[in-house]
């Protein structure tokens, strides 16, 4: 007869989110993640297969709540500048906390992609998403007259990754979002 789990899964990803987060794939072991959790080594390889397997659950949670919630705030934005301004502040405020853990995706990016095909599919997979909702928003924002059209939408939402993405690793060096402002502010001035 098979045992029923003795511990909320979603609840272990989240927290093991939170670990993986502030102190990297590499610095959390498993002993880390067993204390953190509440679970036994045994539990943790039962329901998620490795340390491994765990993180890529980690990133897929992420991916599903924090990502999204941007994605749809992005949507949701008055004008576009504002909207993109919004996502970016957000992102920025969200990276500076904690001294700095920056965005695990982009975290992940720089510290799993050679070891780990899979993680390099799920950050590619938030970054497409993130260019595809930038790319529409510019685009509904050059109909609307808000944003010069002297640039494509999707040139314009792939820089803007790409800004963000350099912005996430300055927060973890400055861990400081007022200081950071400026620079969205000069990223911004792209849109004409």
């Amino acid at each position: 007869m098979a045992r029923t789990r003795g511990f909320d899964t979603e609840v272990a990803v989240s927290r093991a989110m939170e670990l993986f987060w502030m102190r990297g794939y590499e610095a959390t072991s498993l002993r880390d993640l067993t204390q953190h959790l509440g679970i036994g080594q045994g539990s943790l390889y039962a329901a998620f297969g490795d340390k491994q397997g765990l993180y890529r659950a980690a990133l897929e949670h992420y991916r599903a709540n924090l990502a999204a919630a941007a994605l749809r705030d992005l949507e949701e934005g008055a004008d576009a500048r504002s909207a993109v301004r919004a996502l970016l502040m957000e992102r920025v405020r969200i990276a500076v906390e904690d001294g700095g853990r920056g965005c695990l995706a982009v975290n992940a990016a720089c510290e799993r992609l050679p070891e780990d095909p899979s993680i390099r599919r799920v950050v590619r997979d938030m970054q497409d998403a993130s260019q595809e909702a930038l790319a529409e928003v510019l685009r509904a924002g050059v109909e609307r007259g808000e944003i010069a059209p002297q640039h494509d939408p999707h040139t314009l939402a792939a820089f803007l990754v790409t800004f963000l993405n350099g912005l996430l690793v300055t927060s973890k060096i400055t861990p400081d979002a007022r200081a950071l402002e400026p620079v969205v502010e000069v990223a911004l001035a792209t849109l004409g």
